[in-house]
């Protein structure tokens, strides 16, 4: 039985040669509610209970999605977020050996089969409410 699983995609991040620009033309053309960070997406999980999924530009000589090589990078909502990257590890799959905890969440990285950075979110999203 897991001990941990992905509930949802938390955010979806790729790089841009300017991240401003690209907000704005964001919230021009499609609407989107940009902020510094880009844009949160809030919704309702099937428990009724609030939760969010994050759209945000990079720029283009951004680091945070390293070692992957790639222009973008996802963000999956999880649960167990500790017992699950110790499966994973378990499991073969390279684990960035490092956890973060903010007031919003836990997160912790990965790379899947082709050396794209995963970002693994174990959300509070009762923070944001």
């Amino acid at each position: 039985m897991k001990k941990g699983k992905v509930t949802g995609i938390g955010g979806v991040f790729f790089k841009t040669e300017d991240p401003n620009k690209t907000k704005d033309w964001y919230k021009k053309h499609l609407g989107l509610p940009v902020d510094d960070w880009g844009c949160t997406f809030w919704w309702k999980d099937k428990e009724g209970k609030a939760a969010s999924t994050q759209w945000s530009p990079f720029a283009k000589d951004s680091t945070y999605f390293e070692p992957s090589k790639k222009d973008f990078m996802f963000n999956y909502r999880v649960e167990n977020l500790v017992e699950l990257l110790d499966e994973l590890k378990e499991n073969g799959v390279t684990v960035i050996d490092k956890i973060e905890e903010y007031d919003y969440g836990k997160f912790g990285w990965i790379l899947d089969l082709d050396g794209n950075k995963i970002e693994l979110w174990e959300p509070k999203d009762a923070a944001f409410l």
